[in-house]
């Protein structure tokens, strides 16, 4: 496992990776310890091109990522992760939409915690998942940086209009 570090608008994130792609992104909440096998490199390909596209997000010239991902997790939580990136840039949904897009409407609660365990936040944009009465909900590197993303990502689709 590879890792470097990575300071954006919403703190000092750590990104993890293998060689055939990104592992994780982890919030500045989640970076209490490094694994024993973790090799910080920060010239990895892997690593450069999530840094690259997240400075152009950031920059306000990127809506789409292409880095490849890696995500551990069980078939349920992939199928989450992978419905999540159905949400277009700007946009929002929630946990009740993602449950009906995986054509199971009574796995709210489940596409919640699949969403909380979510390990590659912005890559796999578990921010655009609100409340269904549109409040802003938990997210890993805390609600104010949901808010940001959010928030950024909207202005930018704006702009585009």
């Amino acid at each position: 496992m590879f890792y470097s570090y990575y300071t954006c608008p919403i703190g000092k994130i750590r990104l993890r990776a293998i060689d055939s792609g990104l592992v994780a992104l982890d919030h500045t909440n989640q970076q209490e310890s490094v694994g024993s096998d973790w090799v910080e490199n920060d010239s990895h390909p892997v690593i450069l091109q999530a840094k690259e596209e997240l400075d152009r997000y950031f920059a306000g010239n990127l809506k789409s990522f292409s880095t490849p991902l890696a995500p551990k997790g069980t078939a349920f939580q992939l199928s989450i992760w992978k419905a999540l990136q159905t949400i277009p840039f700007g946009e929002t949904s929630s946990y009740s939409d993602i449950a009906n897009i995986i054509n199971n409407p009574k796995s709210v609660r489940a596409v919640g915690a699949a969403n909380g365990r979510n390990p590659l936040s912005i890559f796999i944009p578990c921010h655009r998942v609100i409340g269904k009465n549109g409040s802003l909900t938990g997210y890993a590197g805390g609600v104010t940086n949901k808010s940001i993303l959010l928030k950024l990502e909207q202005k930018q689709a704006e702009l585009d209009l």
